[in-house]
């Protein structure tokens, strides 16, 4: 069992605890933080990057842990009237609460194990968002930043569609500690000002779903099993893989399927 700060470290919560304060000032210099800021934390662990926010000119911090022993570390070590620790699980939090102090800035090292549930609850809620840094994956944000062949697909059209998104530093396993098994990446993302509108939005996405089903298999073969009209699309276009497809190309796609 690996212990940091005499506090056992839960594989179950995916700890692994950034060490490399370089990584730290990167995320903070990307965001734009001042006295009317509200910075919001998504496991603050040791506080590594909890005590670093905290040296910024902001106005609040709002820190998310799960698990109490740390929650209760951060609260004792870096306690500031700026800072509340909530121990719960972000994904189970009523964000209305977030609206009296919008908009808000993310700085957080995600938990790879629930990368895309945070972000789906991110996109529901961008409304309260201004910006911010997420260190995830490797592999999860080139998905996120592909445009087009290998790796492409819903996860890049999809929050594409409705954030901006910047490649920062990748991070090695040698910075966290424990270290994973995996490089990391930090990635700066801004709710996008205004969004193409999608007729049938929520259809739409489960649309792309199916495309990308195979996504080496043709779209012709990835929609046959479906009760889409494929008549309405030329033979042309159903010869193409979905990862060939641009999202223009697929919203021109389904704007045919449902004429």
């Amino acid at each position: 069992m690996v212990f940091v700060e005499g506090i056992a470290v839960k594989k179950m919560y995916g700890q692994h605890f950034l060490r490399w304060q370089a990584v730290i000032d990167h995320m903070v210099a990307n965001v734009i933080l001042d006295e009317n800021s509200s910075v919001f934390e998504i496991g603050c662990g040791d506080g590594f990057l909890t005590r670093s926010i905290l040296q910024q000119p902001i106005k609040r911090l709002w820190v998310f842990e799960i698990d109490a022993d740390w929650a209760r570390f951060v609260e004792k070590k870096y306690a500031d009237l700026r800072m509340t620790i909530f121990q719960e699980n972000i994904l189970d939090v009523d964000w209305a609460r977030f609206d009296e102090h919008k908009p808000w800035t993310l700085l957080a090292n995600l938990p790879y194990q629930i990368t895309f549930p945070i972000l789906h609850m991110l996109h529901k809620n961008r409304a309260v968002l201004k910006e911010g840094v997420i260190m995830i994956q490797e592999e999860v944000a080139e998905k996120i930043l592909k445009t087009h062949g290998r790796g492409y697909g819903y996860p890049s059209l999809f929050f594409q569609h409705y954030f901006e998104w910047k490649k920062l530093d990748k991070v090695p396993p040698q910075a966290f500690e424990p270290p994973p098994k995996v490089d990391s990446r930090l990635l700066y993302f801004k709710p996008k000002q205004s969004v193409q509108p999608i007729k049938n939005e929520e259809e739409f996405w489960q649309f792309i779903k199916l495309c990308f089903k195979q996504p080496r298999r043709t779209l012709k073969n990835n929609l046959q099993q479906t009760h889409f009209d494929l008549t309405k699309i030329s033979e042309t276009t159903l010869a193409l893989r979905a990862q060939q497809m641009s999202m223009n190309d697929l919203l021109s796609l389904w704007d045919k399927l449902n004429a």
